[in-house]
């Protein structure tokens, strides 16, 4: 008799848990209320998460165009210096000078210092 009426007691119990999980009673009593402040923590970390994320991909696309743009002005530099050290050379300033009819002519002599006494 003992054991009918543990069983009947068992029924209504599992009935019910049935029962309160479909109503949503369960749910929002039960775990949710219980676990309130874990679930927040959780939701918090998340967030915190995706955040973190998000702003690494951001530091990465960043880092990634950086890194193109001083590959383009190293060239850029390299390209300058070549075309000056070209430019600069003896032979192509006497080449200009000529072109642009300056007038200017090659020294034949080389220069000389020129010393003053201050008696």
């Amino acid at each position: 008799m003992a054991e009918e009426k543990e069983e009947k007691e068992k029924k209504p119990k599992s009935g019910s848990f049935v029962k309160e999980l479909l109503s949503g009673s369960m749910v929002s009593d039960k775990i949710v209320l219980k676990n309130f402040w874990y679930l927040l923590m959780l939701t918090m970390l998340g967030a915190l998460y995706i955040a973190n994320r998000f702003h690494a991909e951001k530091i990465t696309r960043e880092t990634s165009r950086l890194s193109r743009e001083v590959r383009d002005l190293k060239a850029e530099s390299l390209s300058t210096s070549a075309s000056l050290m070209m430019a600069s050379k003896q032979s192509e300033v006497y080449r200009m000078v000529r072109e642009r009819g300056l007038g200017l002519e090659e020294l034949k002599v080389p220069p000389y210092k020129l010393i003053v006494d201050n008696k």
